[in-house]
């Protein structure tokens, strides 16, 4: 009997995987390799912009009460903003301490203007991307 390749005997030439060992070592090496390789097509996580609103329109800001409650305010909003990190951390507490410090210099960047806005009863945003 001839078979498909031109080779006597039954399917001589022809790629048979009997050997159930063999068709479970094949899938585990192919599904090892999509897993390592599945990072690599994935899409960069970018930075996250968070922001807080501070409301205004209730403070006193000819009072220095009510200037200490905006700031009061937007030092919580900051720590909002910057979330927190591990006590055990100490390189992410200097990087939260820092993300604070800047939100707070974005949010407060021109005092007069700050004020001013603020008397009006504006919302102030307080933002920070990490």
């Amino acid at each position: 009997m001839v078979g498909r390749a031109g080779l006597a005997g039954p399917n001589k030439g022809v790629a048979t995987m009997k050997n159930p060992y063999l068709i479970a070592l094949t899938a585990g090496l192919i599904t090892a390799g999509l897993i390592k390789t599945a990072p690599a097509f994935a899409e960069p996580v970018g930075a996250q912009t968070y922001v807080s609103r501070v409301q205004t329109s209730d403070l006193d800001l000819s009072s220095a009460s009510g200037t200490r409650e905006l700031q009061q305010r937007l030092s919580l909003a900051a720590r909002e903003v910057c979330g927190a990190a591990s006590d055990a951390d100490v390189s992410g507490k200097n990087d939260v301490r820092k993300c604070r410090d800047e939100a707070l210099a974005r949010a407060t960047g021109d005092q007069a203007a700050l004020l001013t806005a603020a008397t009006r009863g504006a919302v102030l945003a307080v933002t920070a991307q990490r």
